[in-house]
């Protein structure tokens, strides 16, 4: 397994655009102060030995050199010996309302933000867990398979929005049935779906699939996000979504259908609107379920990997070095070089 130990330091990346950023005005600015001087062409012929494709591959090496130097600042790693360990956890599957409706703003600063921000901290407080993600809409797919990795469950979380899924809708049935299946095979292991959505565009059958999930073990918390009264949903123009007839589409949250597929799932129906409460008593009925042996893939080793791109960054500085901005007559069959 590859890892930074300090990562933080990845951040210094975002430079090199400013850098290149520079470079390019730095070069359109020589330009116009050289036309001031005469015709570009004849100063060309006034500096034959000056190669300007040099003086570009020369800045493309400084700036790898500083990549480079800032990847060794975050310590690049590789795992060198998995142990498999035995930990007392659970397994949870989060399924995600992605449809358009997620994005009404009834709950701030919207419905699916806030519900990123409950799943984040759930997360958070996880220690030997495991858990998986899931989207839906019209359709229902596996964002992320059941893992102990919380930094890719975070990573995949925030890359969610509702574009990922181009049928609308909310396929409460088949997004519980997926889940229902995308747990491990290891036995007395206490298992949950968490169930976020609003509720809205509901497609039938969804309470014999949580029925048939309760009875294999799973129990299912459904979170409801949003008001009954309901919100506008933005077009992402400044603007809200309308129907046919031009009228502002309204979107309210289901809250009889959310308490009625939490009660044949055996869980709990809980309201997430704008404070914590909602988080805390997610926690709370997480904590109730049966911890069970979890095997976990641990890399206890790490070897320093640094080495290898100082020498790669080391072998950029010499030929940074060694190359001159003047022509070289063995080089001027190379056009690139010209």
């Amino acid at each position: 397994m590859f890892r930074f130990e300090d990562p933080t330091y990845l951040y210094l990346l975002i430079l090199l655009p400013f850098l290149i950023f520079i470079r390019i005005w730095g070069v359109r600015k020589r330009k116009k102060q050289l036309a001031k001087f005469g015709d570009p062409a004849l100063l060309k012929q006034l500096m034959p030995n000056v190669s300007m494709a040099k003086r570009e591959v020369k800045f493309w090496l400084m700036t790898s050199a500083v990549a480079l130097l800032i990847v060794m600042l975050a310590r690049p790693q590789m795992g060198t010996k998995i142990n498999q360990e035995q930990r007392q956890g659970i397994e949870v599957i989060i399924a995600l309302d992605i449809s358009n409706s997620m994005k009404a703003e009834d709950v701030a600063p919207s419905r699916l933000d806030k519900s990123k921000m409950l799943i984040e901290n759930l997360v958070d407080n996880f220690t030997n867990d495991k858990i998986g993600l899931i989207v839906f809409a019209g359709d229902a797919f596996v964002q992320l398979p059941i893992t102990s990795d919380y930094v890719s469950a975070k990573m995949f979380l925030q890359n969610i929005t509702p574009e990922l899924i181009a049928a609308q809708g909310t396929n409460l049935a088949e997004a519980i049935d997926l889940s229902s299946h995308s747990f491990t095979k290891q036995e007395k292991v206490g298992r949950a779906i968490i169930v976020i959505t609003d509720g809205e565009d509901h497609e039938g059958g969804v309470e014999k699939v949580a029925k048939a999930a309760k009875k294999n073990g799973i129990r299912i918390f459904v979170l409801g996000v949003g008001s009954a009264k309901g919100a506008p949903i933005p077009d992402g123009n400044g603007g809200y979504m309308k129907d046919k007839t031009g009228q502002e589409v309204m979107s309210a949250l289901n809250e009889d259908m959310c308490k009625q597929i939490a009660a044949a799932g055996g869980g709990a129906y809980i309201h997430v609107d704008n404070n914590n409460i909602a988080q805390r008593q997610l926690d709370n009925e997480i904590a109730k379920l049966q911890k069970g042996d979890i095997m976990n893939v641990v890399y206890s080793e790490y070897d320093e990997q640094f080495q290898a791109v100082g020498i790669l960054l080391l072998l950029v500085l010499i030929i940074e070095t060694i190359l001159l901005e003047s022509k070289n007559p063995l080089l001027k069959r190379i056009k690139i070089f010209k």
